[in-house]
């Protein structure tokens, strides 16, 4: 690892558990994390699965968004829901259009960043900081994805020290992420944008995923 590399993940890491939830450092730690082994080892890892080779091999992205189209299905499928939730963040569902991948860990981030919120909608994971993190700790019995157990690390340190409270809830949202992403299917393998009227329940039926629900919402106090 170059000497930069290594800096500009510190300087992300710390950052973070300084409480900076901006977007940036953690690209900046996503970006850093790109050249390193733990990400050539994570896309090793999918390449064991023959589905998530084939969208890795064809670079698979999809057509650009259309949210007041998917707001025309049925409002229990994947595309209202997704689309519904777009509208509600204000965040831009075709930031990743026309970009293309020079390696195989690079398609992996980018398929992994343009899905993100999907991830969430099928997992049951809000977009709180503790239900992020059981989005991550997900992550890693599917494959090793080091921005996830960087993520991971940053916010037991932050809770630990800052908001010791939360632990029981942070350290439920892990166990929780951990069992889910170990019994559930390949989410990195599927292709959503091809099944945008398709029920979010059907989807969990099939993935065999039982969504999470508020379960890491408990305290020292309960």
């Amino acid at each position: 690892m170059k000497v930069v590399q290594i800096m500009l993940i510190f300087k992300s890491f710390f950052a973070m558990l300084a409480g900076d939830e901006s977007l940036q450092s953690v690209g900046e730690m996503s970006y850093a994390l790109l050249e390193t082994p733990a990400f050539d080892l994570a896309a090793q890892h999918l390449n064991r699965d023959p589905a998530c080779v084939e969208l890795i091999c064809d670079r698979y992205i999809p057509p650009a968004h259309d949210l007041d189209q998917l707001l025309t299905y049925p409002e229990n499928s994947l595309g209202y829901i997704y689309a519904t939730a777009m509208k509600k963040s204000g965040f831009d569902p075709n930031l990743h259009a026309g970009m293309t991948a020079k390696s195989d860990a690079h398609y992996v981030e980018l398929r992994l960043s343009q899905t993100h919120d999907i991830w969430h909608i099928i997992t049951g994971f809000d977009t709180s900081a503790i239900g992020e993190i059981g989005l991550q700790a997900f992550h890693l019995p599917q494959f090793p994805y080091p921005l996830a157990t960087m993520l991971i690390a940053n916010s037991l340190m932050a809770s630990t020290l800052f908001d010791p409270k939360q632990l029981p809830s942070l350290l439920n949202a892990i166990a929780q992420g951990w069992q889910m992403g170990e019994t559930s299917q390949a989410l990195f393998a599927q292709k959503w944008e091809e099944a945008w009227d398709k029920p979010v329940t059907q989807w969990q039926t099939e993935l065999n995923i039982q969504p999470a629900q508020n379960f890491y919402t408990h305290s020292l106090t309960s």
